[in-house]
């Protein structure tokens, strides 16, 4: 409990926001880093805070490109017995003991999710999200996969297997857009919003009271 209502003290004025995800084994020098990086230096200065896992790898690029951009750097760093070390570029900076309450966080706070190539923790965040959204127990939102040629194969699965086995309808993968351009990503949550602007409607902050 104590986590749920000290992040949602620290969080409630941090809008918009965007929650980033990727690997945590991403070095300085790869390539997605660099693309998070810029992603998020580009989405920081377009006026969106960047919330991140807080830890290294891709999480440590977005928290780093927003540092030194316009919004504020945010981390939500977990306990973890290895690989979970928080980065130095973070405005503001949370500690969750519990996973589900960290991944409430994510959500809740979201204008948007950006997903760069990652392993299970990132895929985790991906499907809860997109389960939230598609039975609408969270509002509708931009989910953007960040690298079509990694993502290429997952996408297939999920239209060879999920869609033609009548497991999820087609109209569910639109819920995903798949990107490659960091200043495309930018784009598509402003072109999403640009009608309705970037606060939540009366009926989307009820569902996000019971999120």
């Amino acid at each position: 409990m104590a986590e749920f209502v000290e992040g949602t003290e620290r969080l409630a004025g941090i809008r918009p926001a965007v929650s980033m995800f990727g690997t945590s084994r991403a070095a300085p020098d790869s390539r997605y880093y660099a693309l998070g990086e810029r992603t998020a230096r580009l989405l920081s200065d377009a006026g969106f805070a960047v919330i991140s896992g807080g830890g290294p790898g891709v999480m440590e690029a977005a928290n780093k490109g927003a540092f030194f951009g316009r919004a504020p750097a945010v981390g939500l760093n977990i306990d973890l017995p290895r690989e979970q070390r928080a980065n130095p570029y973070q405005d503001v900076s949370l500690r969750f003991k519990h996973f589900f309450a960290r991944k409430v966080m994510f959500l809740k706070f979201a204008t948007a999710y950006v997903v760069l190539p990652g392993g299970f923790g990132t895929l985790d965040e991906l499907f809860e999200a997109l389960t939230l959204v598609q039975t609408r127990k969270t509002r509708r939102m931009p989910i953007l996969l960040m690298g079509r040629t990694f993502w290429a194969g997952l996408l297939d699965w999920l239209r060879g297997r999920l869609v033609a086995e009548g497991m999820i309808e087609a109209a569910d993968l639109d819920l995903l857009q798949v990107l490659d351009e960091p200043q495309q990503a930018v784009d598509a949550i402003f072109v999403y919003y640009e009608k309705r602007g970037f606060e939540p409607l009366p009926e989307e902050r009820e569902v996000l009271l019971n999120l």
